[in-house]
């Protein structure tokens, strides 16, 4: 009886392991996760874990301390450090993989993803200074210290000249993105969302055991609360989206955006009004979006045709100024427009 009784509780331990095995998202309670970063930027960050895995202390220390490192907003940062002098021996483990992966997405993109653009991000009023009074001579003067490849590093440092000012924001929020990926990964969290301002990772399964859909937001400027413009499906990929209707302002009747061509020092001006890039990761997804801003509808479309691993979703205005999108071979069956 009694070795009867044993049997029937090692048989009803295996059924369980296996029925959690065999169903592992339901036994998972839905954790989110809020704030801020970068300053004003929300994140948020969905995840099936056990009930007691809530990482909102670890996420927001992991967040201050790429801020620390990266961001052109804090004097004494890394970057901001960097950027006064020729030379760094990095200091955090964050420098390093930025500098590599620009430098694939600056090769990739023929220079129009291009962290030296700084000065002029600054000088059009889009970075931590304040706006400059342009002419085509101080223009031209911006222009000639603009180029990644006057950059030089390794593993344990970087080098550039004195006047070369490194501003990563361009794809810092899908770095970021990136880094509270692995520290998931790392505590065996195998089913999230992670949103950093508007750019996404999704892996796994949702709380309904069904693929994250994300919106995809309508490209429309003066919106406060944007409308979606199509989902798409998302699973083990990420997401980022860049477009000139929602940082700009007007000037003398014109609409000056925040993308800042790195060949002619001005902002673009063309028919691609939204540029959404799927990816194996957000830093190259968040980069090459604003890659595309630079280069047009056109040109992207031939960019994205050689990089391996990468998608794209266009949303452009046609000759009679109708919305119109184009969806690449690999995401076209997951987009739904609305």
């Amino acid at each position: 009886m009694q070795k009867r009784r044993i049997l029937l509780i090692v048989l009803a331990v295996g059924i369980l392991i296996l029925y959690r095995q065999l169903n592992p998202v339901e036994n998972l309670v839905l954790q989110h996760v809020t704030g801020t970063t970068m300053g004003t930027i929300a994140y948020s960050i969905k995840y099936l874990a056990e009930e007691e895995a809530y990482y909102k202390k670890e996420v927001d220390s992991i967040l201050v301390a790429f801020n620390q490192s990266l961001s052109t907003y804090i004097p004494d940062s890394e970057i901001s450090r960097f950027n006064l002098e020729d030379s760094i021996t990095y200091q955090s483990t964050f420098m390093y993989p930025i500098l590599k992966m620009s430098q694939e997405m600056f090769v990739g993109s023929k220079g129009a993803y291009d962290p030296t653009i700084g000065p002029l991000v600054n000088a059009w009023g889009f970075g931590p200074k304040k706006k400059s009074m342009l002419d085509s001579a101080i223009v031209d003067s911006l222009l000639r210290v603009v180029g990644f490849e006057q950059v030089v590093f390794d593993e344990k440092g970087a080098y550039k000249p004195s006047d070369t000012y490194l501003d990563f924001s361009a794809s810092a929020k899908g770095y970021a993105l990136d880094v509270i990926a692995h520290f998931l990964h790392a505590k065996g969290v195998e089913n999230y969302m992670i949103e950093i301002g508007g750019e996404v990772r999704c892996q796994g399964q949702n709380q309904n055991q069904t693929v994250w859909k994300i919106g995809i937001e309508k490209p429309e400027m003066n919106q406060g609360q944007g409308h979606a413009y199509a989902t798409v499906f998302v699973n083990n990929r990420s997401l980022a989206t860049s477009g000139n209707y929602r940082n700009y302002y007007e000037e003398n009747g014109r609409i000056i955006a925040h993308t800042i061509s790195p060949f002619t020092g001005y902002n673009v001006s063309h028919n691609l009004l939204s540029a959404s890039i799927f990816a194996p990761n957000c830093t190259l997804a968040d980069g090459y979006a604003t890659a595309c801003m630079v280069m047009g509808l056109e040109e992207s479309i031939e960019m994205i045709k050689k990089l391996n691993g990468v998608d794209a979703f266009f949303i452009y205005s046609d000759e009679n100024g109708a919305l119109k999108s184009f969806a690449t071979a690999g995401i076209e069956s997951q987009v739904e427009v609305l």
